[in-house]
This record gives C-alpha cells, sequence and structure tokens, in this order.
C-alpha cells in the first residue's frame, strides 16, 4: 500500500482549514485517512502558529515509506524535519508561443524600419545639393 503525507481540507466555504494527514493514495482528499499527523490554518498571519506538527509520527511514517507532497515538505522543511531540494524551472518566465510570435513580428518591423532610415540618410547624404549653388549665383548677380 501506497502511503502519502498530505494536506485534507476541512473549514467553511471561503475559510480553510487543512489537516496534515497520512492516507493510503488511492483514498480521495478529504476522505479516509489512516492517522492525523497536524494541521495548517493558512487564515493566520505568517508570524503566527500556522503549522502545527507532530513530529516524532511523522518521523514515524517517513521510516515507514510514506511519501510527503510538496507543500507538506515544503512544512516539514521549515521544521527541519526533511530536506527539501530546491525547483528551478527557467521556462516558466518565458512568454508563451503567441507572445513571441508578437515580439518577433515588432523586432522585425523595427529593423525594416531602421534599414529604411538608413537607407533615406545614404542616399540624402549621396545627392548633390542645390543650396551652396544658389548662394553663389546671388553674389555673381550683385
Amino acid at each position: 500500500m501506497a502511503l502519502k503525507i498530505r494536506l485534507a481540507r476541512a473549514g467553511s466555504k471561503k475559510r480553510p482549514y487543512y489537516h496534515i494527514v497520512v492516507a493510503d493514495v488511492r483514498a480521495p482528499r478529504d476522505g479516509r485517512f489512516i492517522e492525523q499527523l497536524g494541521s495548517w490554518n493558512p487564515m493566520l498571519p505568517k508570524d503566527a502558529e500556522r503549522v502545527k506538527l507532530n513530529e516524532e509520527r511523522i518521523q514515524h511514517w517517513l521510516s515507514n515509506g510514506a511519501l510527503p507532497t510538496d507543500r507538506v515538505l515544503r512544512f516539514l522543511d521549515q521544521a527541519g524535519i526533511a530536506k527539501r531540494d530546491t525547483r528551478n524551472n527557467p521556462k516558466k518566465a518565458e512568454p508563451g508561443k503567441k507572445a513571441q510570435e508578437r515580439i518577433a513580428a515588432a523586432r522585425q518591423a523595427e529593423e525594416e524600419a531602421a534599414a529604411k532610415k538608413a537607407e533615406e540618410e545614404a542616399a540624402a547624404a549621396n545627392a548633390p545639393s542645390e543650396e551652396p549653388a544658389e548662394p553663389a549665383a546671388e553674389e555673381a548677380a550683385s
């Protein structure tokens, strides 16, 4: 029988309260469990005692092969009972496929506009200017 140390929700609507329990993985979330090991009240302020754990029983179940869920493992790591490896997902911060397509299209439009502007500047620099000739003609007429 595969065991998990997980959260079972209690409390009323919009007022969550969780029991930390050992349960068979096939049992429903709020259904049958083997033993209650603690509680978590997320409604309390962060500096209050939100998590209560029965450390002795948790050690017993961990030694018997129960695996904690990620959230429970965070609590156990804070209490110093078990070690949780830090996770790293660099792709999570990347924009989605459609957003990447829009960004690429915008960059391409900017590059085309910059190339067109550079061509216009080069053409203006290579074209002969008529303004210097006009003052010379005016001086000759005077």
